[in-house]
């Protein structure tokens, strides 16, 4: 097969082995295949290979490689003068991992422009879940006057942080959030965040574009070496009880 492929790949949905990322259909949003799973094992191949799910509910298992991949290098982190103001506030309290499933929960419940429902059904809560209790999956919480107000989740594989989706119930809450995620992982020793697709909220960060084949080389590097080993310890960090 080569790279005029015209359709996606059909998968079996028991035996998972994925075509390469650079064979998804050429359109900025890059379908690669339809079908398979989502296993633990499934979902930590396909994002050391470039490839994330996307669907919505009533749809088979949909995966995406865009080209171009969206990447935040964690040294050139944007923070505006108005959000390091808010941050020098202190009025968020930050977390990780102390709530995966209501961070994710809430990123399928949130309302978003220009979407009718969410992608993030039952099935993908429950997988991800099963990513987070192998140590696999993370969260952010943004946290005022206790309540979980604003956070994000992703995959973390060796040097390599995939975000998968984020929200906020106050303003700029996710963004406190993604600062706080960014120089973490930064003293974590992480040399990559994927951002999958453009968006304007993340641009302002520092994010940029890259064609797809340089990301699948920064995979091929990073995700096998290995981050700070004091990465994502189950401690408590800046969270009043």
């Amino acid at each position: 097969m080569n790279s005029s492929q015209l359709y996606p790949f059909l998968l079996d949905s028991q035996d998972i082995v994925f075509p390469r990322a650079n064979l998804a259909l050429k359109d900025p949003n890059g379908l690669l295949a339809i079908g398979g799973n989502l296993h633990t094992d499934t979902l930590f191949q396909a994002y050391q290979q470039g490839i994330f799910p996307w669907y919505n509910k009533g749809e088979p298992i949909l995966w995406w490689s865009p080209d171009p991949r969206s990447v935040l290098m964690p040294e050139n982190l944007k923070i505006s003068k108005s959000l390091k103001k808010l941050i020098k506030k202190q009025i968020f309290q930050l977390s990780y991992d102390k709530s995966f499933d209501e961070v994710i929960k809430s990123c399928s419940t949130i309302p978003r422009e220009a979407q009718g429902g969410t992608w993030i059904t039952n099935e993908m809560v429950q997988a991800y879940n099963n990513l987070h209790r192998r140590g696999i999956a993370h969260s952010i919480e943004c946290w005022q006057d206790g309540k979980l107000v604003g956070g994000l989740y992703g995959i973390a594989i060796g040097q390599v942080f995939f975000g998968e989706s984020m929200f906020s119930k106050v303003s700029n809450a996710s963004k406190v959030a993604f600062v706080f995620l960014v120089e973490q992982l930064e003293k974590w020793g992480y040399a990559i965040i994927d951002c999958q697709v453009e968006s304007e909220h993340l641009n302002s960060l520092g994010a940029k574009n890259i064609k797809r084949n340089e990301f699948l080389t920064y995979l091929n590097k990073h995700c096998t070496a290995k981050a700070c080993d004091s990465a994502w310890q189950k401690v408590k960090v800046n969270h009043e009880e």
